[in-house]
């Protein structure tokens, strides 16, 4: 039995499910709407203000299948209640970042500024301050295109294990190497 996919989803005040024929679930609240396909192998079941998955059967696709599904759901129950933030910040001289409207404009030491076009469904916000590094602030209500978002505007400059300049999630820890060290001549 799944751990995870046994456990019931409670639904917050103002948080509406549904599900239609063709299996998409839609969850609709305070902050917004989000639909999900499920698939067949599980079933959903709307009892007392909890959400109940249940699979089909004990075999291995729905087994997989089970715990992934209420995961999901339950991400968009917690995004239309009360919404995902992320924080990252630019560690390195002269690594700027600017938000005009949807489109975020990086200087990360290349010959040339970044351009990155943010969703719609993300709302953007850079922060800097004199003497600290730039800060960039998302908030969705979707926690996969935030994470996807995320992980791409890091890889546009990982942080580096010597100096850990790069592009890096608030409070992420790095492992640090040591740098070369002078020889001993004989």
């Amino acid at each position: 039995m799944s751990r995870i996919g046994k456990l019931p989803i409670n639904l917050p005040a103002g948080v509406q499910v549904s599900v239609s024929d063709d299996k998409i679930v839609t969850v609709k609240g305070k902050l917004g709407e989000l639909k999900q396909q499920i698939d067949d192998s599980v079933n959903l079941k709307i009892e007392n203000n909890e959400v109940i998955l249940e699979r089909v059967s004990d075999e291995k696709d729905p087994r997989s299948k089970h715990g992934l599904y209420r995961a999901l759901i339950n991400n968009m129950v917690v995004g239309v209640s009360e919404g995902f933030n992320t924080v990252q910040e630019l560690v390195g001289v002269g690594y700027k970042a600017d938000a005009k409207g949807q489109i975020l404009e990086l200087a990360l030491g290349f010959s040339h500024n970044v351009f990155f076009e943010i969703p719609d469904e993300i709302k953007i916000e850079t922060v800097t301050e004199r003497g600290k590094n730039p800060i960039i602030k998302m908030s969705s209500i979707d926690k996969q295109l935030l994470g996807q978002v995320a992980a791409k505007i890091r890889s546009m400059r990982k942080p580096e294990p010597y100096k850990g300049k790069g592009i890096r999630f608030q409070n992420e820890v790095l492992r640090r190497k040591a740098g070369k060290t002078a020889g001993k001549g004989k």
